[in-house]
Order: structure tokens, then sequence, then C-alpha cells
């Protein structure tokens, strides 16, 4: 998808990443304090995340009737893409939101959002043919060594498997929809992704939301109330609508780049609000993980980087 497609600058979509990654990493720490106030499950906040931010996007679409820009593509072939994208989307919220509730905010956000690239770049090795590199391969043994310390060497009860094991769940979910939205794009009108997506999720997870318990049990009401709103408008309809319009005309290794705000305001948030403490261990396998992150995203820039000058060498 060009830019004369979009019709978005670059530099307007930089900053439109930049605002999402950053609300991004503050849906853990509004996840956590739901948690605290009520009797809300993983599936159900997942599920009034997305049913909700549904509303509010379908609700400026009406506002802003004229804002849509698409360009031709097949419906069978529409409804594929918007269908895996939701279902991906249903995995990678829900199982981060019960990783959170499993192992704490810090561990499960680092997991989550340190694999997911690690993944991302293994799978398009496999399906796209993208080769790795010798950073790559540098990147992917850092980061699994530094999952390694997270789960096998932490010493804090916090640290536990089978929300490391959430996390990575999640990552996959993180993995199979950015592939998938590779390898087919979208029509150019990211606000009708976001839309298609999320009516999908919400209706992947309302019988397994109901089963947990939609409705939720509080003393505090108004507050709860108040954490789903903003957990619906920002982190979701908001920052997804950037996401989806940025990606069309921001490259994947920048997107990468700027996506590792979400952990690192994410893990601001778990010790400033929650108290939550990163042991030496788990500091350790923090920074394996980020800086794996980090060096595969610097690698890939400087690949891409390379092949946009070498049509001009003569």
């Amino acid at each position: 998808m060009s830019n004369a497609v979009s019709g978005l600058p670059v530099g307007r979509g930089l900053l439109y990443l930049i605002i999402a990654g950053t609300t991004w990493g503050t849906a853990g720490a509004v996840a956590s304090l739901a948690y605290q106030v009520s009797d809300l499950g993983p599936v159900a906040l997942s599920f009034w995340r997305c049913a909700t931010g549904l509303v509010l996007l379908l609700a400026a679409r009406v506002l802003r009737p004229g804002a849509r820009t698409a360009v031709t593509e097949p419906l069978r072939r529409k409804a594929l893409r918007v269908g895996v994208t939701g279902v991906g989307l249903a995995v990678f919220q829900t199982a981060y939101f019960a990783a959170v509730q499993a192992t704490g905010l810090a561990v499960a956000t680092v997991v989550t959002l340190g694999a997911g690239p690690v993944l991302i770049a293994l799978g398009a090795r496999l399906t796209l043919g993208e080769r790795l590199g010798r950073g790559g391969i540098v990147a992917v043994t850092g980061a699994l060594a530094g999952l390694g310390v997270l789960v096998l060497g932490g010493e804090d009860a916090s640290v536990r498997p089978w929300g490391v094991a959430l996390g990575l769940l999640s990552a996959a979910g993180c993995c199979v929809m950015t592939l998938l939205t590779r390898r087919w794009g979208h029509d150019g009108d990211a606000s009708g992704t976001s839309v298609g997506a999320f009516a999908v999720t919400s209706l992947c997870l309302l019988p397994f939301a109901l089963a947990e318990g939609l409705v939720p049990h509080t003393t505090q009401p108004a507050l709860l109330l108040v954490l789903l709103a903003y957990l619906a408008s920002v982190p979701t309809a908001l920052a997804y609508a950037l996401y989806f319009a940025a990606a069309v005309v921001v490259r994947s290794a920048t997107v990468s780049v700027i996506m590792l705000l979400e952990p690192v305001s994410a893990a601001v948030l778990a010790v400033v609000l929650f108290g939550e403490r990163l042991t030496p261990t788990t500091l350790v396998g923090t920074l394996l993980m980020l800086g794996a992150v980090a060096g595969l995203a610097v690698t890939e820039a400087r690949s891409a980087a390379g092949e946009e000058q070498e049509p001009v060498l003569v």
C-alpha cells in the first residue's frame, strides 16, 4: 500500500505510532486495577474492551463518513483477512490480560512484547522467505536466553511459568496477525480494518466471556466504568486506528523500534502504581529480551535502508 493511496505523510505516521505504543503500555496497568476492584476475568475484560471499542469506532465512522479512502478488494479475500485478524487479535489481547493476572504486569508485558518481534522475524523467514541474517540470529538467541532466565531463574514468586506461557501465546497471536497483514495488506481503509477486526474479536470472545462471567461484581462500579471506558477508547479504539493507518506508510522495522515504547511505559507504571519489584534475575532477563528486540530492529532497519538505496546504484 503506497503513501499516495493512504494519503498519510510518513512523519504523521511516526507520530501515530508513538501515541499508539505509549497508550498500549497503559492497557496492562488498567487491567491490573480492574482486577483489584472487581471479579472481572481476563476474557470478559478483553470482550468489553473490544466490544466498546467497536461501538466507538462505528460512531466515529458515522460522524466522519467522508474520511475513508479505500481501494477495490475482492469480498472473499477481505472477509478472510478481517476474520483472521480478528481471531489473532482475540488471542493476543486475552492471553496478555491473563498473563498480567497470572504473573504480574511487568513480566507479562516484557514476555509478550519481547517475544512478539522475535516470533515475527522467525515466521517471516519460514513463511515469507525473509532472511534473518547474522544479527537476527544473535537477537533470537538473546531473546530465548532472556526467556530462560525469566522462567528458570526467577526467585520472585510473581514470575510464574504459566503466566510466561500465556505471554508467549499472546505473542504468537500477535505474530500470526502481523504476518498475515504483511502478506495480504489492507484496502486502505484503516478504520474499516479496525471495525472488522474488533467485530470478529467480540464475537469470538462473547461465549467464553459469558461462561467466565460477563457482568462483574464490584463495590466500586464508578471506578470500574471509568477504567473500562479508558481501556476501550484510548489504548483500543484510538491506538489501533492510529496503528493500522500508520502501518501503511512506515517501515515494519521502524514500527518495531517505536513499539518498544509499550513495554517501557508499562514497566514504569508497574513500579509507580503497583509497587512491583524487578529482582536482579528478572532484570537480567528483561534486559536480554529488550536488547535482543532492539538489536533485531536495528538489523532490519539497516537491511531495509540498503535495499532502498540499491536500485539507484549504477
